[in-house]
Parts: structure tokens; sequence; C-alpha cells
């Protein structure tokens, strides 16, 4: 049986800063969203299946986010290139960060060793962070169901 990833950040824990390139040509850091609440949703590639699911449910909902004011960042290595084709083609409203270096996944615990048909490979486990608008971690999803995350994450503004 597999074991059930940590990250190593934990709820109450300060939200590790970053600075990023995003979909769109644009540039974000998490100092300039301070408060507001932060829906930061790490996911392992770009027009995945999975992946594909967890971005689509977001879009979904994106109006409810919004409505409570909630920022949704879907973060992952891929590049700002490959993000801009995802968002073109499932018509993705919130904005997707480039961590091409890993260095956000790193500071937020989700980088790490991953294993699939038995294949172990480094990647993005698929965890989610809601940042308070305090800079705190407000609650943490360490193993997301890609088909029903989003409205998991929604509950808690509802």
């Amino acid at each position: 049986m597999a074991t059930k990833f940590e990250p190593k950040l934990k709820e109450g824990d300060g939200a590790p800063d970053f600075s990023a390139m995003t979909s769109n040509g644009g540039k974000i850091s998490l100092a300039e969203l301070k408060g507001k609440s932060v829906i930061l949703y790490f996911y392992p590639k770009d027009d995945t299946s999975g992946c594909t699911k967890e971005a689509c449910g977001f879009r979904d909902d994106f109006a409810e986010f919004k409505k409570h004011g909630a920022v949704v960042l879907g973060v992952s290595p891929d590049s700002v290139k490959s993000h801009d084709k995802f968002v073109k083609k499932y018509s993705l409203p919130f904005t997707l960060v480039a961590d091409e270096d890993k260095k956000i996944a790193t500071a937020y615990g989700v980088w790490g060793q991953k294993t699939f048909w038995g294949r172990k490979y480094m990647g993005n486990h698929r965890v989610t962070f809601l940042i308070g608008p305090d800079g705190r971690i407000r609650k943490v999803w360490p193993d997301v169901n890609p088909d029903r995350h989003s409205k998991e994450v929604l509950a808690l503004f509802v």
C-alpha cells in the first residue's frame, strides 16, 4: 500500500513568499496578494488527465471563489508557453504559475519522489494550500482527488 504524501508545511505556518512568471506573460508574487485568501494548488503537468480535471473543476467554480474574494493560482513546473496553451484550450479564468526551477514547489515541500507503475521519478505532488489574508496557511489538502477537489475547497467558503 502506498503511503500518503505529507508536505512539510502545516496549518498555521507562514506561507513562503515567491515571485514567478505566469500565464499570459504576467508576473506574480505572494506578497502582492496579502489581504486576500489564496488557493495555491500544485499539480504535476499541464494537459494531462488528472491535472485537466482539477483545473476544469476550479474553472467551473471560479465565479464562486471570486465572489468570496479568493484568488486561485495553479503551480506546475511547466513553462509559460505550456501554461498559455493549457489556459486557452480549457478557457481557464485563473492564473497558472510557471515554476520551471521548482523553487516554489521545493519551498512548499511538494516537490519529491513519486512512483507510477513501479517507476520512480521526481515531480510535483498534487497538494493544495489555502493561504489566509494574513499570509498564514489555513488549510492543507495533501491527498487531492482531481475529480472533486475544487468542491472540497469551495466548501470552506460557502
